[in-house]
């Protein structure tokens, strides 16, 4: 009973055993799951909404939420787009632009709620609605299309042949973010305003600061996930990251980010990321029609959120 007790305590590891279990379930049912090619892939689906789940993960540990990630980067990946295509920049100096955007997408969020104190659920849900307006804006409804080849292979090409370049980068983002909420002050101080928001400000910590970080940090994730998007298509839509949103927060819950703030991980989120994956991949492998995939994630939600209550009792208990 006390093992049972340890390993629901450390939410990372149940995530880890249920996607252990997710691949072991559909290994069985197809042995060409467990291909070295299929799980590469797995973890190249999962690159996106990885992206966008830690970014939001920092959001939600403040006790807030992002609904405007799938916004945000329809607005990076029409003007990196355009930045590539009229514009005929470097593809460095491209995404460098697509970075700092995204960082000022998610200052706006940020300063609303904040600085002016709107609720998170209803400063982002503005936002969403005007980031998308903004973006059918700047192309006119029109996608940006014929992206420079250099760029494609930058972001979505294969390192020696072998490794997906958007896996790397999500490598990278997930070590940044683990840094941050784990090594530094900010980090704390995150954790700290989703636990007790008044308690810390008394504390005398900067709840406008820290704040704006996350959603800063959030803008970041939404910018690399949709240049990597706009990299893997060729084109850029001001109607992608549609729904992108809910896979996010669903990714970040399932790896025990606690929608009520104060709890969390990037490496919880990350393999919340890979398990909702591994699952979609699982579901296409064995024919299944692709509708069920959204029954599938919703019952995963809400699973998480009620292994949260179940978690908290037992720790009650103890």
């Amino acid at each position: 009973m006390t093992a049972i007790r340890q390993l629901l305590q450390r939410r990372e590891a149940t995530t880890a055993v249920a996607l252990l279990l997710v691949v072991i379930v559909f290994s069985i049912l197809n042995p060409l799951y467990l291909s070295g090619g299929n799980l590469v892939d797995i973890i190249d689906q999962a690159t996106i909404n990885g992206l966008l789940a830690i970014g939001i993960t920092f959001v939600i540990i403040t006790g807030g939420i992002d609904l405007s990630v799938g916004a945000t980067m329809a607005i990076v990946i029409v003007v990196v787009g355009q930045l590539l295509t009229t514009g005929g920049m470097n593809p460095v100096a491209a995404a460098l632009c697509g970075i700092v955007l995204g960082i000022l997408l998610g200052l706006v969020n940020g300063v609303l709620v904040a600085k002016l104190g709107l609720q998170p659920f209803i400063a982002t849900l503005a936002t969403m609605s005007a980031f998308r307006g903004v973006a059918y804006i700047i192309t006119g409804g029109y996608p940006v299309l014929d992206m420079p080849p250099a760029f494609r292979a930058m972001l979505d090409g294969d390192l020696f042949g072998v490794i997906p370049i958007a896996i790397l980068i999500l490598l990278a983002f997930a070590v940044v973010g683990h840094f941050i909420l784990t090594k530094s002050r900010t980090g704390v101080y995150i954790f700290a305003i989703g636990g007790n928001e008044e308690s810390t400000r008394l504390s005398g910590v900067d709840i406008f600061r820290n704040k704006a970080i996350a959603y800063a940090l959030c803008g970041v994730g939404a910018a690399l996930a949709g240049m990597v998007l706009l990299a893997r298509l060729g084109t850029g839509e001001p109607a992608a990251g549609q729904g992108y949103e809910l896979n996010a927060i669903a990714a970040a819950a399932i790896g025990g980010t606690s929608l009520a703030g104060g709890k969390g991980s990037i490496v919880g989120t990350l393999l919340g990321a890979l398990l909702l994956s591994a699952l979609r991949v699982g579901l296409v492998v064995q024919g299944v029609d692709s509708f069920y995939q959204f029954i599938a994630t919703g019952a995963i939600i809400a699973f998480a959120a009620y292994f949260e209550i179940i978690r908290d009792r037992i720790n009650v208990k103890a």
